[in-house]
Formats: C-alpha cells, structure tokens, sequence
C-alpha cells in the first residue's frame, strides 16, 4: 500500500522546483514579448507587462521582404513536412532489409551508416552546392526536401533498423502463412508496429530541419523559398537590442515545432524506452 511520507513530500517539492526551473526562461520570454517599448527599459524582467501589447507579433507577422516570417513558416514546414516523409519511407525500408537479411554486406552496410551519422555534413558543403547548383536545386523546395533527406537518412536507417532487430519475426511469419506477399507484410504488419520508432524519426529529424540554418543559407539564400532560420536572421539583424521584438519573433517560430513534439510525444518517449506498438 502507498504512503505518503516526509521523503515522497521532499521528492515533490523538489521535482515542482525542478519544473520552475525549466520553465523561467519561458517565462522571461513571454513576458518580454509582450512588453510595450515603454515597459520594457523601466520594469524589472520579473514584472508581468502591466497593459500586454500584441503589436510585437503582429509587427514580425507583417515583414516583408527577406524578413517574411510568415513565407518563412510556410516555407520551413513544407521542407520539413516533406523532409520526414522521405526519412520515414527509405529509413523504414532501408532499415528493414538491413535488420532481416543474413547477408555479409548487411552489417557492413549497417557500420557505413554510422560512420555517416558520425562525420558533420558541413565537411561535404562546397561538393553538395556545386552537385545541386548543377542539378537546378538551389533555391527550390524540392531541392531542399531531396538535400535534407540524404543528409539524416543514415541517422533515420539507424533507428529503424535497431528497432526492427528489436522485433521478433513471428508475426512476420503468421503474415506469410496466411498468404500476404512481402510489401504487405511490410506496409500492413510491420511499419504499423514501428510507430513508436517512427515518432522518434519524426522529432529528431523534425527538430534538425526546422531549426537548421547553415545548409538553409547556403542553398536558399537570397531566394523566395528561404526559411525560417534565414528569415529570422535577417528580421532580427534589423532590430539591434529591441528585445520584446526579438522574443516575440522567437516564440511564434517554437509553436510549429512545440505542436510536432505534442503530437509525437507519445511514440517518441515510447522510442526510448524501446517499446513496441502491440
């Protein structure tokens, strides 16, 4: 039976202080954001705004120019949007064929791609713009969700195929005994039972995408397809020390990826821990 004690009251207090922790810098951020100019040099970063003033939000939702939030949120969704479904598609094939075949190339391919996952992709920069500037895909969005995944599918082969190995092969063969071919095993058996591995491809690769800006200015700089990153460097390059701006422009580029992390959250805590769907 559970009791409640003196050492369940002290782990509360302290996991409650723990949280507060964590969430001060949001606090600070929010606050601030929503601090008129008058407010903003004159009360203490603690204080709430005493008349919250949205124009902040509204002033980094109407830029123009290469400060477009707005296009920059379009545009960063679509790349990351396409860039998971092209991970989550040849990750999960990719991963399966390694994990079940007996073959010697298998676990030699396996190491290839970590050693992928291990080199930076900066190092192969300038010979990726010169490949996609001969191809016609810089400055495009396509070419960015084709760029992006290539550069993360080693990280999502890895994943995938771990967590198939994780998995046993009687349903596989239940499947096979009732007639179903190999795609349909694969697409109707197997991938539904991969979700939580599938949640944690899509937070990982979801997260390196949206807040990626290296490889977004290299290849869409001074484009109408820049993203997110690019659009908020130029927006808060123009701003100098206008601070309540600065965390307001912050906050409305975290709610798309705060909404992926909530939506995933469940299979990606469940990729930890390494369970599987039943």
């Amino acid at each position: 039976m559970f009791r409640y004690t003196k050492f369940t009251l002290l782990r509360e207090v302290g996991l409650w202080a723990l949280a507060l922790l964590f969430l001060a810098p949001f606090y600070f951020l929010v606050t601030t954001a929503l601090k008129p100019d008058s407010e903003m040099y004159t009360t203490s970063p603690l204080a709430l705004p005493k008349s919250p003033d949205f124009s902040n939000f509204i002033d980094v939702l109407t830029a123009t120019g290469n400060s477009n939030v707005v296009m920059g949120l379009v545009n960063s969704t679509i790349i990351t949007a396409g860039s998971i479904v092209g991970l989550i598609a040849l990750g999960s094939i990719t991963g399966y064929v390694i994990s079940r075949s007996t073959a010697r190339w298998s676990k030699s391919t396996y190491y290839l791609f970590l050693i992928a996952i291990i080199l930076p992709g900066q190092l192969g920069a300038v010979p990726l713009y010169m490949g996609a500037r001969a191809l016609g895909l810089t400055g495009s969005a396509w070419g960015m969700i084709i760029l992006y995944t290539g550069m993360l599918l080693p990280l999502s082969i890895f994943l995938y195929s771990n967590f198939f190995r994780g998995l046993g092969t009687e349903y596989e063969e239940a499947a096979t005994i009732d007639g179903a071919s190999k795609t349909q095993i694969f697409s109707k058996v197997v991938l539904p039972m991969m979700a939580p591995a599938t949640g944690t491809v899509t937070i990982f690769a979801g997260l390196i995408v949206w807040n990626d800006f290296f490889t977004s200015l290299i290849f869409l700089g001074g484009s109408a397809n820049q993203t997110l990153p690019v659009a908020m460097y130029y927006y808060i390059g123009s701003l100098v020390s206008e601070w309540n701006s600065i965390f307001a422009i912050v906050i409305v580029s975290m709610v798309p990826i705060l909404a992926l992390f909530l939506f995933a959250q469940k299979r990606f805590i469940q990729g930890f821990s390494g369970g599987l769907k039943g």
